[in-house]
């Protein structure tokens, strides 16, 4: 009997160890509580993977203990296709005698279901999240509230249904209502001032934009206003005030904005430190970035918006502008860079404590608070120097511009000075010349008189000459009928050589001397009885491009003199073929190619090639020559 009692009172200790180990830890709260936030294992988690559970099943004794400490300072959805219940126990030590909330704080959360005792014990339910439209809200708040129904002195289970596509931080904090009323109001105010300094920056630097017209006044402008658009989605005053009953736009409104800012950033860099100028290759690099940046924008516009979510890789163009703007201030003592790394570096900073911030490492070094602005403040503190790197271009520009006005000045003061002294050079140089210029004067006027008696004797000396050319006219006349006449015999004594006897191409070339006056010769016998077109039989033409050559005035076919004679595809000087055909005739073709090469200077091979088509031309019209005389070798030029 002894033995069963030390059984049963062994185990009875074992089952309280167990569940003093599995107790949830509760957390008090009294009326000197404004605010907690429950941390750690103060939380306790459920996975429901069905995303069936209800309140009723994960309360009873099958579920009831299988919630699991949070490990986490804050609770996560890892798996983002299940839904997770959270539970928490409050206990009252005395009535609080005022209105609470309970908060969540991470605003891109699809949907929260929570269940809150009433004084009766009832869990009443209410709805918050992302999916549904901002009036649906409990309160109009950029956060997720649910009102507590009782704070009387007690122990409560509160449970939390979570539901969402996307990891969020499951912040779960107490707050008295006018604890939360404060708090709102500073973080609106906050928000009020930040947004009102980029309206303020927006609308100055438009001025200045109209005023000087400089692009880098109005890529700050759209790059600031896309900071402003990203921080209103990222915080959810945007769905507050541009969007409230359209929740499906918050799917996306961070992820565009978030690329115009990357990318307004990076053509503002190149505009503002005159990249393309002073580092041409790292202009190439921003270029290709823009593209790459401008496909994956789409790629998660029209294919996978879950791919808005990689946020971590606009540090790829955040340090990109960074390394620019320290390059060119450290290489290329450009002054306004130095303001745009100082103001990079804030943001740079900024993004690392947002990042240590996510990863839930602030809270162990500057607070969650400071963790979760961070960002915005590094915004904040970017803009105010961006606008002093603008400022200070603008004081350098006018440096410049007055750098040249006085050297504009103090060059127009030069330039009087040389005209005043080119001017005195100039007068007593026209006193000297007036001087010379009436000099002169006289001596023509004496020039003149002389002239005058020189122009009358010449005169008489014209007069005489002009007698003298009428003379010479008339004798030029009479020697003109004489040449004539004497050319005419010439020609008839070279004709009548050429037919009886011999010559050699010297004497050939007297009568037939160049490549015209062989054209002549053809043309008068080709066409010696009239032109017709061998192609429209038109007898109508005009001289064609090669002397002699008549074209149609129909048709504007162009015969060449050469068609249809021996000499047509001719390869060698017209003379020579003239005097090759005239040497073949008179020897009646038994002239050899050695001696016809000796008399024309032409190749042995070519005098052969062109004898054989003359002897063969002279066999075809033997007949027609015979009986001809010395006169027959001009027979043999024209085709049949």
């Amino acid at each position: 009997m002894l033995k069963r009692l030390l059984s049963i009172f062994i185990f009875l200790i074992t089952v309280a160890a167990c569940n003093q180990l599995y107790a949830q830890q509760a957390v008090e709260l009294n009326t000197t509580s404004k605010e907690h936030i429950f941390v750690n294992k103060e939380i306790v988690c459920l996975e429901d993977t069905s995303s069936k559970l209800t309140l009723n099943e994960i309360r009873s004794a099958a579920y009831f203990n299988k919630f699991i400490p949070n490990k986490d300072f804050y609770p996560k959805n890892y798996n983002r296709s299940s839904a997770y219940w959270y539970r928490i126990k409050v206990t009252f030590t005395k009535d609080l005698g005022h209105s609470a909330i309970i908060e969540f704080f991470d605003q891109i959360t699809d949907h929260i279901e929570s269940y809150l005792p009433d004084q009766s014990g009832n869990y009443v339910k209410s709805f918050a999240g992302a999916d549904l439209t901002f009036t649906e809200r409990s309160f109009q708040h950029k956060n997720f509230e649910f009102l507590i129904n009782d704070t009387k002195k007690g122990e409560y289970y509160y449970y939390f249904r979570v539901k969402s596509k996307d990891q969020v931080n499951v912040i779960i904090v107490f707050r008295t209502v006018e604890r939360f009323i404060g708090y709102a109001l500073s973080e609106y105010i906050v928000f009020g001032f930040f947004y009102g300094m980029i309206v303020i920056f927006s609308f100055h630097n438009l001025l200045m934009f109209l005023a000087v017209k400089r692009r880098q006044y109005l890529f700050y402008i759209l790059y600031i206003l896309s900071v402003g658009l990203y921080e209103m989605s990222t915080d959810g005053i945007a769905f507050q005030y541009l969007w409230p009953n359209h929740p499906v736009w918050n799917e996306y409104a961070y992820g565009v904005a978030l690329f115009f800012l990357s990318s307004f950033g990076l053509i503002f860099t190149k505009e503002l430190l005159h990249v393309k100028i002073k580092a041409p290759t790292i202009n190439t690099v921003i270029n290709v970035l823009l593209f790459v940046r401008f496909l994956f924008f789409l790629s998660c516009l029209f294919y996978n918006p879950d791919w808005f979510k990689y946020k971590f890789l606009e540090f790829i163009p955040l340090s990109l502008c960074f390394s620019t703007g320290i390059y060119i201030w450290w290489k290329k003592k450009y002054g306004p860079a130095r303001f745009f790394v100082l103001g990079y570096s804030f943001l740079f900073l900024g993004f690392i404590i947002k990042i240590v911030h996510i990863l839930g490492w602030s809270r162990l070094f500057i607070g969650n608070v400071i963790g979760y602005y961070s960002l915005s403040f590094g915004f904040l503190l970017e803009m105010v120097f961006l606008s002093f790197a603008i400022g200070d271009q603008v004081r350098i520009l006018r440096r410049k511009k007055e750098n040249a006005r006085k050297q504009i000045m103090k060059q127009m003061q030069v330039n009087a000075e040389l005209k005043d002294s080119i001017n005195r050079d100039l007068e007593i140089k026209v006193a000297e010349r007036t001087k010379e210029v009436q000099l002169k004067s006289k001596e023509l006027q004496q020039q003149n008189i002389t002239i005058e008696h020189q122009n009358e004797e010449l005169l008489v000396i014209n007069s005489l000459l002009a007698q003298q050319s009428e003379e010479i006219s008339r004798m030029n006349i009479l020697l003109e009928k004489d040449n004539i006449t004497l050319k005419t015999n010439i020609e008839k004594v070279t004709d009548a050589r050429v037919n009886a006897t011999e010559l050699d191409f010297d004497e050939f070339s007297l009568k037939y001397p160049d490549r015209d006056s062989c054209y002549k010769f053809l043309a008068d016998m080709k066409w010696e009885n009239g032109y017709a077109c061998i192609k429209c039989k038109n007898t109508s033409y005009c001289n064609g491009k090669v002397p002699f050559n008549r074209r149609c005035t129909k048709c504007a076919y162009e015969e060449s003199v050469l068609h249809h004679t021996i000499f047509e595809n001719n390869r060698i000087p017209i003379n020579k073929a003239f005097y090759l055909v005239y040497l073949m005739y008179n020897h009646k073709g038994a002239i050899s190619s050695h001696k016809l090469s000796e008399k024309l200077g032409i190749r042995q091979s070519t005098c052969w090639t062109y004898a054989a088509k003359v002897k063969k031309v002279m066999e075809e019209r033997k007949k027609d020559l015979k009986g001809v005389g010395k006169s027959g070798w001009s027979k043999l030029v024209l085709e049949k």
